[in-house]
């Protein structure tokens, strides 16, 4: 059972289905919000690729800042977008609400400084046009470039060995932006037992272990921003969960 605080959701309209959900967790982020929101909503208005209806769900999570003031007044001018809050920060437990939270056939998992709508295009041609289900952006995959500091292309290194060597993992990125066929993968969350950085590694593996057709697709990333989470304070937690996965999924056999 999940025993996690609830979110409140403002302005997420069950009747208004639409092509796309674009889901983006958020975290003190008022830097760069309104910057990255008008830019990702110009290139989609000018990509003549782009011809989905669409929502942005911005999954607030904890912010200390004025995130939630600056996402509430960009709402006044993106009828678009909707913004989900979860009082404690929390990315996995703010992106898997904002996922069963979208009204779209299809669902996109972004990041608020990366905005890469080439991967939308393309991801959302692999699912209409090859039929997968899940379509995931590798950092590690070959035609990728990966331009973030060292020290956290190490860390993704040492996560995705983890994976792999502990839960079985054959592909080379969980963590990152994903597309997804909604119906599809609603199962999937719900076998989800961790939150926190671990959720959407979870998420792929358990999609994995299940069958779904899936594949991945190479990325460029840039870090615009140092990241608003110390990366060295989030290592016990991730261990911490990698340990229930390893339990549940591979002791338990929970698929």
């Amino acid at each position: 059972m999940n025993t996690s605080p609830e979110i409140n959701i403002s302005d997420v309209d069950e009747a208004r289905l639409v092509d796309v959900s674009i889901i983006i967790p958020i975290y003190n982020e008022e830097g760069i919000l309104s910057a990255s929101i008008a830019d990702l909503t110009a290139k989609l208005a000018k990509d003549p690729r782009w011809d989905y209806s669409y929502e942005i769900i911005l999954a607030e999570n904890g912010s200390t800042d004025r995130t939630i003031e600056v996402a509430t007044e960009l709402m006044e001018h993106h009828p678009e977008l909707k913004l989900m809050h979860n009082p404690e920060p929390d990315y996995g437990l703010a992106l898997r609400r904002g996922i069963l939270a979208a009204t779209g056939e299809y669902v996109v998992c972004d990041e608020i400084d990366l905005c890469d709508t080439d991967f939308y295009m393309r991801a959302l041609d692999k699912m209409a046009n090859e039929n997968y289900d899940l379509v995931v952006g590798s950092k590690a995959l070959k035609g990728s470039s990966d331009q973030r500091p060292l020290y956290r292309r190490l860390a993704t290194r040492v996560l995705n060995s983890m994976l792999t060597i502990f839960l079985g993992f054959k592909g080379t990125d969980t963590h990152g932006l994903k597309a997804f066929k909604r119906e599809r993968l609603l199962k999937v969350i719900d076998r989800c037992v961790v939150n926190k950085d671990l959720f959407a590694s979870e998420f792929v593996i358990r999609a994995e272990r299940m069958n779904f057709r899936m594949t991945e697709i190479p990325l460029t990333v840039v870090e615009k921003r140092q990241p608003s989470i110390n990366l060295f304070r989030r290592v016990p937690n991730v261990l911490k969960n990698m340990g229930r996965l390893v339990w549940v999924i591979r002791v338990r056999h929970r698929s």
